[in-house]
């Protein structure tokens, strides 16, 4: 870390309540609650929160200005003297201070106000109010929660059905077994706890946000909650009736064609869309044989000739 009075921006000389205020502004300014999107926030956030901690604390404030320990607290090497700082601060009592948390409190709540029904203190290791979620914090310290990240999962209209459990790549290349929820809804969010970034203060960590979006089907076109699939069969089918099988989101059932079928309409399954809230639509497409058959261009002439019908206006 930087020298922690220039990270605070007073001089050696500052009194405590300079401190304080410096150490104020800086956290309003830079705290990320309140710079969601800015990275570099985060890191000015947690620098001045080390320096005020360093600077608040009398004896590692003197050990500092001694030369004795660097700016993030750790024993300088043997021998190491820079003898210019002094000793300033270094007759402070560290009782009666201001922790880093009281200072957010204060901004936060007026200024000297707290909370309702909120304690300043629950001892060491109690809980502790963060005025940013409005909520009890179980470490001594401010402990600020992760980054929540956002994630997009390609799922499957058969898996959405059925609620499966999908596999998830994080940003992280973590791949995570994702249950899905009963009719789950295209672009609903799906909450990880706990599988975010994590926090730079020592929280909990942040949570992935997975955002469902259906894939393309091969065999289905979606109409809100009813589906239609296309069902290729022959002329001699259409002609002379069949049994098929047509594909559903839950297996295959089998289909009776009667002869001469009308294949301009569609055939229902009710109960069979998505969720068994809507119906399958079946639209029939009748396939001739490939490369033309000369019996068949035959048989058409005859009835282009003898048997003509009408099929349009």
């Amino acid at each position: 870390m930087r020298d922690p009075y220039t990270v605070l921006g007073v001089p050696r000389t500052a009194s405590e309540k300079d401190i304080k205020s410096a150490y104020r502004k800086l956290a309003k300014k830079y705290h990320p609650d309140q710079n969601p999107d800015d990275p570099s926030a985060h890191s000015k956030f947690a620098e001045a929160t080390n320096a005020y901690d360093l600077l608040n604390d009398a004896e590692k404030r003197a050990q500092f200005d001694r030369g004795e320990i660097d700016a993030d607290g750790n024993p300088r090497h043997p021998g190491f003297n820079p003898g210019a700082y002094g000793s300033a601060g270094g007759a402070r009592s560290a009782q009666g201070g201001f922790s880093a948390e009281d200072i957010l409190k204060e901004f936060m709540n007026g200024f000297g106000g707290q909370p309702r029904g909120a304690s300043r203190s629950a001892g060491a290791g109690g809980a502790q109010w963060d005025p940013f979620t409005g909520t009890a914090s179980t470490s001594a310290g401010l402990r600020s929660k992760g980054e929540d990240i956002i994630v997009t999962a390609a799922v499957s209209l058969e898996d959405a059905h059925k609620a499966a459990s999908i596999p998830v790549r994080m940003p992280s290349g973590k791949v995570l077994s994702v249950k899905l929820p009963e009719k789950v809804e295209e672009n609903q969010q799906i909450r990880l706890k706990g599988q975010g970034q994590p926090s730079p203060f020592g929280g909990e960590n942040g949570d992935a946000l997975v955002t469902v979006k259906f894939e393309k089907s091969k065999a289905f076109r979606r109409d809100g909650s009813d589906l239609r699939t296309d069902l290729p069969i022959t002329l001699y089918e259409a002609v002379l009736g069949v049994k098929v099988r047509v594909p559903t989101l839950d297996g295959s059932v089998e289909l009776n064609l009667p002869p001469g079928v009308d294949t301009s309409k569609s055939l229902r399954l009710k109960g069979k869309g998505l969720y068994g809230d809507g119906d399958l639509y079946v639209n029939l497409r009748v396939v001739l044989p490939p490369g033309g058959d000369p019996d068949l261009e035959s048989l058409m002439r005859f009835w282009r000739d003898q048997k003509p019908y009408k099929v349009r206006d």
